[in-house]
């Protein structure tokens, strides 16, 4: 039975780290779930996925009350901690990790709702409960519990689907951006970013980054091409597959600078997402391969 208790811990860090967007700290309620599973008469529990599921999201909703007011003064733009894609998928029982709910956007989008909203919303949404067990697991009545996804839904500003893109096709796009930054080269690099992209950078106060979002696809080239050329001109690349997408990652030898997300449209790069704060990049770095697959 042990055994079978341990393998739910990738299905309870998913539901943790949609809460929360930090991966960190998803691991960490992961932990004391279990040790408020164990602490108890697990025996006696008649079914520990409910069980610990109900422990994660409670424990998740008072982390994301006192996380909304660190949030509230971040220094410069917040972005949720880039994880590996394969260790957001639940698992094939359940089918819940669509690429569209674990994107770096709509993470951020998440962060319009309430910590109500957005445990009733990341249960009925990315994981499929009826109402009822939602009802349950936020002591509400199951009317109210729809009332709470109906208004997710509208502050979510309607479906968030990200455009059709296979891996490859992403991964092609991404490394005609990487040559032309690296030559300087401004006219190609504008070729493959949208007229109205947008740059977010997220250092917290331990990375040199923009504390604002760099708009338009000449000032998004001009600072890749300066970023590549002038100040990380030795860097070296690698792809994983994150948050549902091709991920950019960033090495200097062993050392994870950056991992930027791109999202890609119609054949252009309509949106990158940089996170490059240290703290953000701890567990990722854990998970992925230096060598990875060199790119560049």
């Amino acid at each position: 039975m042990t055994h079978d208790i341990e393998a739910l811990r990738p299905y309870l860090f998913s539901i943790a780290y949609r809460m929360l967007g930090n991966a960190s700290e998803a691991e960490d309620m992961v932990q004391e779930a279990f040790l408020r599973f164990y602490a108890g008469s697990p025996g006696t529990v008649e079914s520990p996925k409910a069980f610990l599921a109900t422990v994660i999201t409670r424990l998740c909703l008072d982390e994301l009350k006192s996380a909304r007011v660190t949030r509230a003064v971040y220094h410069g733009p917040w972005l949720p901690d880039p994880v590996p894609t394969a260790d957001l998928a639940p698992g094939p029982e359940e089918q819940a990790a669509s690429q569209d709910d674990i994107s770096l956007a709509f993470l951020v989008l998440l962060e319009r709702l309430s910590p109500e909203e957005r445990a009733a919303f990341v249960l009925r949404e990315a994981f499929g409960y009826p109402y009822d067990e939602i009802a349950s697991v936020l002591d509400r009545s199951a009317t109210a519990t729809r009332k709470l996804v109906q208004r997710a839904r509208q502050r979510m500003g309607g479906p968030q689907r990200r455009a059709q893109v296979s891996l490859d096709d992403q991964r092609r796009l991404t490394e005609r951006f990487l040559v032309a930054a690296r030559q300087g080269d401004l006219q190609r690099l504008e070729e493959v970013l949208a007229a109205d992209v947008t740059y977010w950078m997220d250092g917290g106060r331990q990375a040199r980054a923009a504390r604002r979002p760099i708009d338009s696809r000449h000032s998004v080239a001009r600072l890749m091409s300066f970023l590549l050329t002038k100040i990380f001109p030795s860097v070296e690349f690698s792809f994983e597959h994150v948050n549902g997408g091709i991920g950019l990652l960033w090495w200097e030898g062993d050392r994870l600078i950056n991992v930027t997300e791109l999202t890609i449209r119609d054949g252009e790069i309509v949106a990158l997402r940089s996170v490059m704060n240290p703290d953000k990049l701890a567990y990722i770095r854990r998970r992925v391969d230096p060598s990875g697959i060199p790119v560049g």
